[in-house]
């Protein structure tokens, strides 16, 4: 009998051994970011070489490099290069009060929390309790007649227990890689968010600045107007001219009055909304008019390769490939046995007094205590169901992070070609407003020496109003875009090495 016995602890032995040498393989599949064959360089990138070329690196003026994840490198104050105090405060006030900061902060919390349960999974559980208990056993486990009566009995205990699961096929380790790049893929985003926050209060304000150079063009147009009135009206009390002429400027100048609120109009709602991502109430928020005056700032795109390290963007959705991979493995250990050991030991008497005499110690070890070892047989597809999910969701990552990688390329092109083609336009539409300028000067002196009707001062004049607007809106519209290429580069370029930036939110880690 104790030869039998022995033999069967051998054999559970040596089954326990086994299962420990291939505790921890992990049966996810090997994880490789997949090619996304980007191209050598941009296709809208400038051939002049700028006034920052001697700054640039030699990976940025056009030697390949393959990209190497950055992801964690701060970007730094970008928008810093455009020397204006003003937006640097607003940037700051940003980083500081906006809601959908402190949110997607809060939610980079969530993931280092649901990390820190999953490496739970990698330690054992310990617990302890003390307590009495009534109980009656049955004269059957005591190898008793039936006829006889085992009195109740309380017994005391004060005991701990452990249990730990055997990582054997590598399903706790795969959840932990998961959770892992489940919180890298949160920081990712958080980093999207702060960028795309930045580039909007940039983009909010160059807006405003440009409505106010459009209410400077306005406000002189209302003065020309009222001086145009005056001597129209000088005119048609002297009898040279008709009637006619005096209300066409009179409808000239309400034009102007209306247009000049519209722009009043659209102000305020600029305003407002700047002072929204500002984490502040319309109410608490008010700036003081300033003309937006031409940004000339040349930013280097660098090589496409090196916007694969820089976008958080294309960061998160890389890290929910590879969360993806490991839940894969958790979705494949599924099929294979699972061990857990466990295991007690305390004191337990039938008097509180004699609890803790050393005689009434009491211990029972696993792996046969509770579950054990556990080996699914059957569950109508349930295990199969889950491995085909977790492969589809990996294919729709990789599908989703080849189309980022895609999305971004355009971002960057489109606004290569938007400032490309804006530096060009701004010339022209220059040259256009200084000769509506000038035709319309030559349009009023030939009116008051009667030479053309009025009719040649209102299109000269109009002609003059829109080529300034015009101009005035490229202006703005080449800002936002100098913004929008910084955003679409990942907030950096170069090898220059911003100052991180530190979110109160995201201090302690």
């Amino acid at each position: 009998m104790n030869k039998s016995l022995s033999k069967r602890w051998l054999g559970l032995s040596g089954l326990l051994a086994t299962l420990l040498v291939v505790a921890g393989c992990s049966l996810a599949p090997t994880y490789e970011k997949p090619d996304v064959n980007a191209p050598s360089a941009f296709k809208e990138t400038p051939v002049e070489s700028t006034a920052s070329a001697d700054k640039i690196s030699p990976a940025e003026a056009g030697t390949w490099k393959t990209a190497e994840p950055s992801e964690e490198v701060m970007r730094g104050e970008w928008w810093t290069i455009f020397g204006d105090a003003t937006l640097n405060d607003l940037e700051h006030q940003a980083a500081d009060a906006n809601q959908n900061l402190k949110a997607a902060a809060a939610r980079v919390k969530e993931a280092r929390a649901i990390n820190q349960t999953a490496r739970a999974g990698l330690f054992p559980t310990i617990d302890a309790g003390f307590g009495p208990t009534r109980e009656k056993l049955s004269p059957a486990s005591q190898l008793q007649p039936q006829s006889v009566n085992v009195p109740a009995q309380t017994l005391w205990r004060a005991q701990a227990s452990a249990s730990y699961e055997v990582d054997l096929f590598g399903r706790v380790a795969s959840t932990v890689d998961a959770a892992r790049a489940d919180t890298q893929q949160s920081e990712a985003l958080f980093r999207s968010v702060q960028l795309a926050l930045q580039a909007d209060v940039a983009q909010n304000y160059f807006n405003l600045r440009e409505l106010d150079a459009e209410m400077d063009v306005f406000t002189r147009t209302v003065s020309l107007r009222e001086e145009a009135l005056k001597l129209v009206q000088r005119r048609f009390t002297e009898g040279d001219i008709s009637e006619l002429d005096v209300a066409r400027a009179k409808s000239e100048l309400a034009t102007a009055r209306s247009d000049t609120m519209t722009i009043q109009r659209l102000r305020a709602a600029s305003e407002h909304g700047l002072a929204v991502l500002l984490g502040k109430a319309p109410a608490q928020f008010s700036m003081a008019a300033n003309p937006l005056k031409p940004v000339e700032i040349r930013v280097p795109p660098g090589l496409p390769s090196s916007l694969l390290e820089r976008r958080p963007d294309i960061a998160a959705a890389e890290r929910a490939m590879a969360a993806a991979n490991s839940r894969i493995g958790v979705a494949k250990a599924a099929f294979f046995p699972s061990l857990t050991l466990t295991g007690a030991g305390g004191f337990e008497s039938a008097t509180l007094g004699d609890l803790f005499q050393w005689s009434s110690r009491t211990f029972l070890l696993g792996p046969l205590v509770g579950t054990a070892l556990s080996m699914p047989i059957f569950d109508g597809g349930r295990r199969k169901g889950n491995l085909a999910n977790a492969r589809a969701v990996y294919e729709e990552d990789v599908a989703n992070y080849r189309q980022q990688v895609l999305v971004a390329f355009q971002e960057v092109e489109d606004n290569l070609s938007d400032l490309r083609i804006l530096e060009e336009q701004t010339g022209t539409q220059a040259d256009a407003v200084k000769s509506s300028s000038r035709a319309a000067q030559l349009s009023r002196t030939q009116y008051k020496e009667g030479a053309v009707n009025y009719l040649d001062v209102i299109d000269a004049d109009r002609t003059v109003l829109q080529s300034q607007r015009v101009a005035v809106q490229l202006a703005g519209t080449q800002a936002v875009a100098t913004v929008n290429l910084i955003r679409a580069l990942g907030g950096g370029w170069g090898d220059a090495m911003p100052v991180p930036v530190v979110e109160p939110s995201l201090a302690q880690r």
